[in-house]
């Protein structure tokens, strides 16, 4: 593998100083790939317009096909920063107006391109905002096959389409992932279900617990308390009081009278929806409920396991 830096006339701003990641990666079979840190691309699904295309400027790579608003990765850039990055530069695609849904990586080893796929939740109209673009339009998703696709979204399509029917969600119950570490939680039950509200923000799940492909999924989460964990505070934003509208917002419950049948309830509706549903609990009793219904279960442990292994 060699790194090469751009030519003159190549696929890159004309202004402002170079990114380190802004280069060629060659293998030893002479493939060319853009961005020495890898890439990632943004694939924005609107319910009611389709999905945002780009249809790239002649000069560069690949030039004249249709693909997403992405680009070359910063250095330790994750993924999804980059491709919400470049999205805004190439399409000015506003804070918080998508949400990423899941990522699938395609890793050539020596390189690796990430799509984040994510569901439009503010309407906005695309800008074009640097010169790589020369259009950005709205494709409905039965056409996006019949436009000249650039051969790498081209492979990866047919896969992509078939998963945007997927959305997976969480059911968390607040008293029993609470209950289940012994911390202190009972001096103060709201602020514990404060804090696992907390760190529920911006969950990410491997797809193969979900069963699915793709890489990373990130699931609707809905918190459900009960008791005095009801008088948790409201937040606005996220935890990181930045970048989580592209994670996954968590929504709460307050149960008033049974967390169970809240519970029971919320999975329900959510089934209802089309949504593919896991109950988060380790009460047995509300796990065989939660199967009646037709959800998926966990156990407290599992998604403990989740949190503590992306906190280390």
């Amino acid at each position: 593998m060699t790194i090469v830096p751009p030519s003159p006339g190549e696929p890159r701003r004309p202004s402002g100083p170079r990114d380190p990641g802004d280069a060629w990666v060659v293998s030893d079979a002479g493939e060319k790939y853009w961005g020495r840190f890898g890439a990632a691309g943004l694939l924005a699904v609107d319910s009611e317009r389709g999905i945002l295309l780009q249809h790239r400027v002649s000069w560069s790579h690949f030039g004249g096909t249709w693909g997403l608003p992405g680009g070359a990765l910063h250095e330790s850039e994750s993924a999804i920063v980059g491709a919400l990055r470049e999205a805004q530069e190439e399409a000015g695609i506003p804070d918080g107006a998508v949400r990423a849904r899941f990522t699938s990586v395609l890793d050539l080893g020596i390189w690796s391109y990430t799509t984040v796929v994510g569901d439009v939740r503010v309407a906005f109209e695309p800008v074009i905002s640097d010169p790589e673009s020369v259009a950005l339009e709205w494709v409905p998703i039965d056409e996006v096959a019949e436009r000249p696709l650039h051969p790498g979204f081209g492979d990866a399509w047919p896969v992509l389409r078939s998963l945007l029917s997927v959305r997976p969600s969480l059911v968390v119950d607040g008293a029993n992932v609470v209950g289940s570490v012994p911390d202190g939680w009972w001096k103060d039950r709201a602020g514990a279900a404060a804090r696992l509200r907390s760190r529920l923000e911006g969950l990410g799940v491997p797809a193969e617990e979900f069963g699915v492909a793709g890489s990373v999924w990130f699931p609707e989460v809905v918190l459900v308390v009960e008791g005095q964990a009801r008088d948790m505070p409201d937040v606005e934003g996220g935890a990181d009081g930045s970048r989580v509208a592209a994670f996954s917002d968590v929504a709460v419950v307050r149960a008033e009278a049974s967390g169970d049948d809240a519970i029971v309830a919320e999975a329900e509706g959510r089934l209802a929806a089309g949504e593919s549903v896991t109950v988060v609990t380790s009460d047995r009793g509300l796990q065989a409920r939660a199967e009646a219904a037709g959800a998926r279960v966990q156990s407290a442990g599992w998604l403990l396991g989740l949190l503590n292994h992306r906190e280390s």
